[in-house]
């Protein structure tokens, strides 16, 4: 009987530990491997040849409402910046907001957060929407309690290169279209006041690329890593490992 208890326990032990592994793997095998690339200009329609180095990563919507719209995003980094792309099937411009940093969030957008070190809880956040308006926030995020300020003098060298394209209608809002996209540049003049900067070859980040959306009234969140209600949840970041 003895015997037989300490073999059950071994398997058990032993297919826990395997279950483990297999979990830890599946989550490390969720990254982005970030590509090198020559600088290139920032259209909004991702059309530089740059773009054809690396392949798009799909968000996974994570509420039950509106629409589900395939929404995906690119990422690359050069010896100045960081550029990504987004692209998403969209039926209408359902946002109001005409200025930058405004309560963008509050509409339709496209969001990214860069988090290049976990062992600090500061990271970037960014917002841009379907009319081309931006909101660029520091984030410090301690237990859930979280303070953010905007950058101070962002121009010039730190001021990020955004252009937004869309297809099948007006830019205005309220217009019916049938999809946007928005592409980005973060040059690393920016993102200095951030530690684990600037990245370089085999340097891991953690970061998240979201979408809020509004046709249907309220708020639908689409996100790329497995947060359960908050874009804020840092500690479930994925990987983005610089090439």
């Amino acid at each position: 009987m003895r015997l037989l208890i300490f073999l059950l326990a071994i398997v058990t032990t032993s297919f826990n530990s395997g279950a483990f592994r297999g979990k830890e793997k599946l989550q490390e095998t969720k990254s982005v491997l970030v590509k090198k690339c020559t600088d290139f200009n920032v259209t909004g329609t991702g059309d530089s040849n740059e773009w054809t180095r690396t392949e798009w990563n799909y968000l996974t919507k994570i509420d039950s409402g509106g629409k589900s719209y395939t929404s995906k995003f690119k990422i690359l980094y050069s010896a100045k910046g960081i550029y990504v792309l987004f692209n998403g099937d969209d039926d209408k411009i359902s946002t109001n907001y005409k200025k930058d940093f405004g309560d963008l969030f509050k509409s339709d957008v496209f969001e990214v957060f860069f988090h290049p070190d976990p062992k600090i809880h500061m990271y970037l956040e960014y917002e841009i929407n379907q009319l081309d308006k931006e909101l660029v926030l520091l984030i410090l995020n301690r237990e859930g309690k979280f303070g953010s300020w905007m950058p101070w003098h962002y121009e010039n060298r730190t001021k990020i290169i955004k252009k937004v394209s869309v297809i099948g209608g007006r830019v205005k809002p309220g217009a019916s279209i049938n999809s946007w996209s928005a592409e980005l540049f973060f040059p690393y003049a920016l993102l200095s006041p951030l530690s684990n900067f600037p990245p370089v070859s085999g340097m891991r980040w953690n970061a998240n690329f979201c979408r809020l959306d509004y046709d249907s009234g309220s708020m639908v969140k689409w996100a790329w890593s497995p947060v359960k209600v908050s874009f804020h949840e840092f500690e479930n970041y994925l990987p983005i490992i610089f090439e």
